[in-house]
């Protein structure tokens, strides 16, 4: 058995800024909410999302033997992620600028385990970070981070939403497990729903993958071209920029998630491939690639 507390200091020595602990225990209602959402359609392209269900909401058919998991959440806010000029049209979600995340991610949680196998001996574990069928938003809500705000993303007090995720998946228990946080939540406020530019925020805090801008950025391309980006060339802040959690948290500290570049600064269509991969080769944006970023940059 692990202490909760050796978990949590060797999680914040590591660079994390939020972390907590949960039995390794299915998500029933989790999972029916993400089937209904299915069954709508809501998933357009995103047909991997139908693959794997019973895993995704049951860690232990995703790792034999599991007992735990340990919730990690860092913050990316940088000042890009405020918003940007009303006229730009060049717009990159601010997650995008910095270093790929899940190389990072994965990093930290590798040096997380390092350090918990050197105060505890043997420990199996597995780490993850929105590459593999997990709930993660789920078990963060039920390890105690925060809640699912409107826009269906992982709210927290302190820090707001602008946060990466990660989960060490162990084979131990811990001496003291998280319990969900009480009392704190969206209340009133409708601003994600209000300057969603699409309209994309469903109703019950889930997302219309045909109408938001990220997916129609990076995803697989859709058949309706009758989706504006409003200026977003690779994913989209917007409702995230609007919330007043983010409008109040402090910027990111961990230094591995500084911006690389400056977007306001980048010439897009003159932009060499030789270029993007100097300077965009170490993010996110190779995903989509420098010829669907310029697509991008076309469409109003």
């Amino acid at each position: 058995m692990i202490s909760r507390k050796v978990i949590m200091n060797a999680a914040h020595e590591v660079g994390f800024d939020l972390v907590g602990v949960v039995a390794a225990e299915p998500l029933h209602s989790e999972r029916k909410l993400f089937e209904e959402w299915l069954l709508e359609g809501n998933h357009s392209t995103l047909s991997y999302l139908e693959r794997n269900i019973e895993k995704r909401f049951d860690v232990g058919r995703l790792v034999e033997g599991s007992k735990s998991v340990i919730v990690c959440a860092v913050s990316y806010l940088s000042t890009f992620s405020r918003g940007y000029d009303s006229d730009c049209r060049q717009k990159v979600a601010s997650y995008a600028l910095a270093k790929d995340y899940h190389i990072t991610i994965k990093q930290m949680l590798t040096e997380l385990a390092d350090r918990l196998q050197q105060e505890c001996g043997t420990l199996r574990y597995r780490a993850f970070t929105d590459s593999a069928p997990l709930a993660e938003k789920s078990l963060a809500v039920k390890a105690g981070l925060g809640w699912i705000g409107r826009n269906s993303l992982l709210v927290t007090p302190h820090h707001g939403s602008m946060l990466h995720l990660g989960e060490l998946v162990i084979d131990s228990e811990v001496d003291e497990y998280d319990s969900p946080m009480q009392g704190v939540g969206c209340g009133s406020c409708h601003a994600c729903i209000d300057h969603c530019p699409n309209r994309a925020i469903l109703d019950y805090r889930a997302i219309d993958t045909r109408r938001c801008i990220s997916c129609l950025t990076i995803e697989r391309e859709q058949d309706s071209e009758s989706q504006e980006l409003h200026g977003w060339i690779f994913g989209c802040d917007q409702c995230q920029s609007v919330c007043p959690f983010n409008r109040h948290a402090p910027l990111h500290s961990n230094p591995k998630f500084d911006p690389t570049f400056d977007p306001y600064s980048v010439d897009w269509h003159r932009l060499t491939d030789t270029d993007f991969d100097s300077l965009m080769g170490s993010t996110p944006l190779p995903r989509a690639g420098l010829e669907r970023i310029r697509r991008n940059c076309q469409k109003p």
